[in-house]
């Protein structure tokens, strides 16, 4: 088994991490570029990065090794519906020199495989936006929000730094003080944490600067309220309950009650030591006292195990996952 090889791709808006394995653990390449989403990026370029990634990780490796491969990939179903995109990626597997076959997979699947190995569970991922699926045998068979920021992600990062904005002017309309979670968000949009001496001319700024961003980077803010929180200041610390409650709301609509399996926790905002991922585990173990809680981990090498799963020669899928998956808390 160990001479056959296996290739993972966890890839995001960001960046795009490969990783090939040997079926008995050994980690023999890894490969990182730019961000390969083709919803963000065009098919196009999102397959140029795939290669970059490919070729790294194989850099050292015969590719007539590599057996099997799997791509998790946000929107992985508007790929496989475009002709164009996939034959795009098709170009970019065969340039890498891989004559396997490869699937494409959703990054939330990936997400779950790189805590766990159980076949069903829950997975929620909180980062600039979020959402929470449902896991039956290793296929997404639900999902809860994910909407998009104008219509959901709901407790995500984006969610976070719009209320601290709003927050921010409500105290602006009201002549309050601002608090010190208030006075960052204004120095961050404005350049300046002084409140003018009519309050409606620093609201004004603050509408002007966050509409002439792109929506979405409201999401930049997230970092601020995390770090208000840490610090314990209140409004960062009700916007923290707040999204935790959010959170998990999202995952009561897709997971029964009394469900013992495990919940796996993903997206920048969940898998680090964060107030949100302190808040989310508090409320998900009242919900769900009974399952055990995972923090995601290596997407490639996650990704790299779903792909090793369907080899005639894998005869023990969770003993496989201990060798290949780094073990998450």
């Amino acid at each position: 088994m160990s001479d056959s090889v296996v290739v993972g791709l966890d890839v995001g808006g960001t960046s795009t991490r490969a990783a090939a394995l040997s079926l008995d653990g050994v980690r023999l390449g890894t490969g990182r570029a730019g961000g390969g989403n083709p919803t963000s990026h065009g098919a196009d370029r999102a397959a140029a990065e795939l290669l970059a990634a490919l070729r790294a990780a194989l850099a050292d490796i015969d590719p007539t090794r590599v057996r099997a491969g799997t791509i998790g990939l946000a929107g992985a179903g508007r790929l496989l519906a475009d002709p164009q995109g996939r034959a795009a990626f098709d170009r970019a597997w065969a340039d890498a020199g891989l004559r396997c076959p490869y699937a494409v997979h959703g990054d939330a699947l990936v997400a779950y495989a790189s805590g766990t190995a159980a076949p069903d569970g829950t997975v929620l991922i909180a980062g600039t936006g979020a959402i929470a699926a449902q896991v039956h045998d290793l296929r997404l068979e639900r999902t809860a929000d994910g909407h998009g920021w104008l219509l959901g992600d709901a407790g995500s990062g984006f969610w976070l730094g719009r209320e601290a904005v709003r927050r921010l002017l409500s105290d602006l309309d009201r002549a309050d003080p601002p608090g010190t979670l208030a006075h960052r968000v204004l120095a961050e949009l404005t350049g300046s944490a002084d409140v003018a001496d009519r309050p409606r001319t620093t609201a004004e700024a603050v509408v002007q600067a966050v509409t002439r961003r792109p929506p979405v980077e409201l999401a930049r803010l997230a970092p601020l309220v995390v770090a208000a929180a840490r610090e314990g200041e209140p409004t960062a610390r009700t916007l923290i309950r707040e999204a935790a409650a959010l959170l998990a709301e999202s995952v009561t609509r897709i997971r029964p009650a009394g469900a013992a399996d495990p919940v796996v926790l993903g997206g920048g905002l969940l898998t680090g030591d964060t107030p949100l991922a302190d808040a989310v585990r508090a409320e998900l173990a009242h919900r769900w006292p009974d399952a055990p809680l995972r923090t995601a981990g290596d997407g490639a090498a996650a990704a790299a195990w779903l792909a090793a799963r369907e080899l005639p020669e894998v005869t023990d899928p969770t003993a496989l996952h201990a060798l290949l998956v780094p073990p998450t808390a």
